[in-house]
């Protein structure tokens, strides 16, 4: 120990030592540079042995040292103005906290009442000036404090949604062309509808299929409904496939006649490889943003709450994981507020409103309904595709039927997503049921290599509620979904020698369901048969 506390006083110090030396310096420094009588006394001793220039080159010396002696002081005092300048009491910067707010309270009272004349002028010249006054709606006086956040930010407050706005920006001074025509349309002339937030999922299903029928001529099967409106409780991707001419375009077509929200049809082509294609690009030369069908779907969806389909026609005459692959990962994220969409990498001030650092949210009330057709000009689909999709096949026309006219509805997404939910508590997958699909699980394992994955389980777990929500039973929709999601993952086999077992596996399936009782499964399997 007593080597140690020698070590430590001969090296650690005489680092102290040093770093004192620094303070002792500057104090030496400053002894001696205001030392005057020091300075008088030497210039004593030298009195009789200057000459005349020595005598000048002492004047200038002293002066140099005058003047350093006099800048160091002048540069203290400056500094301490400066500390007991920006020193407040705690008091006094509360009540300029409180004048900063209600400046930018009046501030945004200000920009609203622009907004609001603005919007007037706009009524006046081609609307109805009453309905926009409406549409704006007085200033609330809550959530001061979002407001003030916001104007730090630069932006208005919409008190209409809870957003902030800007003024509406001329179009064509944006490099967003359509985005910006859309942000002007919601801030000055959309009008929500009235909402029926009171039909139920039968309800909704029956009058859909009658409302097709009567003012559509589109006729479908009530289980098709079923299906249709089921898989939208379970995934936001729904495949419909099948032979050309049998309605795979018209029943999402059809739908957003009957929501009051018309569907957004995007043409997929051939050469289609990568995102750029759905979503658009900067140009650089021109300084405009090439903005696409599907961009400008995705964007609108924000501004209502009505269900909303973008149809992807053709989805697989190019390679859909390659266009689609970043889609598919972002409806995969958990949080909602985190699914976005990339854009640029800098914001511009005349910017889209919604765009937030360089992003676009992907609002939850938007669904992408890809419609397939397998022949020889299409590509094959990827597992990662189907996995994430709940598949719906159209392989043949309904029958004409009359029946009583409907009209449309409105209906909100939230409403929807309610209903969902509500089935989910009340019509829970039986756990029988749930046990004969993991005995068909070991079964699968043992004789074809093939698994239910957990993405699987949990699409059991939502669509069979939601489907027996909407008027069918359970066995129906675990004979759909197991046909759909897990039979169809025979097609990665060699199936031309595995006849016999798919006999079995068809055998199989009556003893575990019930003779005859999976009827979509049965169908399919036979149909695998025949094809190899």
């Amino acid at each position: 120990m007593d080597n140690f506390l020698k070590y430590f006083y001969q090296d650690v110090g005489r680092v102290f030592r040093a770093f004192l030396d620094i303070f002792a310096s500057f104090f030496n420094f400053v002894n001696y540079l205001f030392n005057f009588p020091m300075r008088l006394k030497l210039i004593r001793e030298y009195n009789g042995s200057f000459s005349t220039g020595e005598w000048v080159m002492l004047i200038i010396t002293e002066l140099v040292l005058v003047a350093i002696a006099v800048g160091l002081i002048i540069l203290l005092i400056k500094l301490c103005k400066k500390l007991f300048r920006f020193r407040v009491p705690v008091k006094k910067y509360d009540e300029m906290t409180k004048q900063v707010r209600q400046l930018q309270r009046d501030l945004l009272r200000a920009n609203y009442e622009k907004d609001k004349l603005l919007a007037m002028k706009v009524a006046e010249l081609g609307g109805d000036k009453q309905a926009v006054l409406d549409e704006l709606g007085d200033l609330p006086e809550e959530n001061e404090q979002e407001k003030a956040d916001g104007e730090e930010k630069g932006e208005n407050f919409n008190p209409n949604r809870n957003t902030f706005k800007s003024p509406c920006v001329d179009p064509n001074a944006s490099r967003f062309f359509r985005l910006t025509t859309v942000d002007n349309f919601y801030k000055t002339q959309y009008v929500p509808p009235v909402y029926d937030n009171n039909i139920t999922l039968p309800e909704f299903c029956d009058r859909f299929r009658r409302y097709a029928a009567s003012q559509l001529h589109l006729y479908y099967d009530l289980d098709m409904m079923r299906y249709f409106v089921a898989s939208m409780g379970t995934a936001r991707i729904i495949i419909l496939q099948g032979i050309s001419g049998t309605g795979k375009t018209s029943l999402p077509y059809a739908f957003g006649k009957f929501v009051g929200v018309d569907t957004s049809l995007v043409s997929v082509q051939p050469s289609w490889r990568e995102r750029t294609e759905l979503y658009g690009y900067f140009n650089e030369f021109t300084k405009k943003y090439t903005e696409t069908d599907f961009l400008r779907a995705v964007y609108e969806a924000n501004y209502y709450r009505d269900p909303h389909l973008v149809i992807l026609d053709e989805m697989n005459i190019a390679r859909v994981e390659y266009y689609f692959a970043e889609m598919l990962s972002i409806l995969e994220i958990p949080r909602k507020e985190e699914q976005r969409i990339d854009m640029v990498t800098a914001t511009w001030d005349n910017d889209p409103c919604l765009i937030r650092n360089g992003t676009i949210p992907i609002s939850d009330n938007l669904w992408f309904v890809g419609t397939i057709n397998n022949d020889d000009s299409t590509f094959a689909v990827a597992d990662k595709v189907y996995d994430r999709a709940i598949p719906i096949d159209l392989n043949s026309r309904a029958e004409a039927f009359d029946c009583e006219p409907a009209e449309a509805v409105h209906v909100t997404t939230d409403h929807l997503q309610s209903l969902f939910a509500e089935a989910r508590e009340k019509y829970p997958v039986d756990p029988a049921m749930l046990d004969k699909l993991e005995e068909f699980n070991v079964y699968l394992i043992k004789n074809f290599r093939l698994a239910f994955g957990n993405r699987i389980m949990k699409q059991v777990g939502d669509f069979v509620p939601c489907f027996v929500a909407c008027g069918g039973t359970e066995l129906e929709a675990v004979d759909f979904i197991v046909a759909k999601k897990v039979l169809r993952k025979f097609e990665s086999l060699s199936l031309g020698f595995m006849k016999d077992e798919l006999t079995k596996c068809s055998n199989y399936l009556d003893r575990l369901f019930g003779k005859n009782k999976m009827p979509v499964c049965k169908d399919y399997i036979e149909q695998l048969k025949k094809n190899n």
